[in-house]
Parts: C-alpha cells; structure tokens; sequence
C-alpha cells in the first residue's frame, strides 16, 4: 500500500534532490566555522597590546594566515546556504526568489572576495 498521492507528478515538484546536500554543507562549514572561530578569538586573545610589527609579523606566518583564509571561504559559503535556505521557504513569488537567490550569491561572493584580500593583503605585508 503506497501512502504518496500522485498530485507531486502532476504538478512536477518532485524532490529536487538537493535537500540533503545542503543540509550537510550548512552543518559542515558550521562546525568548520566554530573550529575556525576559536581560533581567530585565540589568535586576537594573544595579539592583544601588541605593536603593528608584531601583529604584521604574525599574520605574515602561513600557519596562521591559512585558518584565516578558510574562516573566511567556509564563512561565505554558510552565509550564502543559510539565506538561499530563508529566501526560498519565505519568498513565493517565483521572480522575485530568483533574483533574490542570484543577489545572495553576488552579495557572498563579493564579501568573500574582499575578505580574502584582506587576509592576503596583511599576511603578504602589502
């Protein structure tokens, strides 16, 4: 005995197969994000009060300008999960949820892009 009724066929909104990739995604780079994070507020714990020569001479270290870089890349991509995920159960006009959907894609990588210049620009010394 089947419990699904065959109204999914006819409207042709069948599972997109998806649902779970990006459940994963969120939750991994959230773990990530956590790991990352203790480690940026350690790495500020420990530069606090010190000098610009000290401060540069750490961020110019691959060990840590590298965890830097992956806070910024895993954070952007959780951002831009998370709001696709608010856009597309809160908008319902079709339209609006594309463009919406395209505009939290420019808006994440934008921010990722300037953030990870910022974390090359310091650890280069530019």
């Amino acid at each position: 005995m089947m419990m699904r009724t065959p109204l999914k066929n006819v409207r042709g909104l069948g599972s997109a197969k998806e649902g779970a990739d990006h459940f994963w995604k969120q939750r991994l780079t959230g773990a990530a994000n956590l790991v990352l994070s203790i480690f940026l507020l350690g790495l500020l714990i420990c530069l606090a009060g010190a000098d610009y020569a000290t401060v540069k001479a750490t961020l110019a270290r691959p060990f840590v300008a590298l965890p830097l870089l992956l806070l910024v890349v895993s954070a952007a991509v959780h951002m831009r999960i998370g709001m696709a995920v608010i856009i597309e159960d809160y908008v319902h006009g079709e339209a609006m949820k594309i463009a919406l959907l395209m505009l939290n894609s420019f808006f994440s990588i934008l921010v990722g892009a300037a953030s990870a210049l910022a974390v090359l620009k310091l650890s280069f010394g530019g």
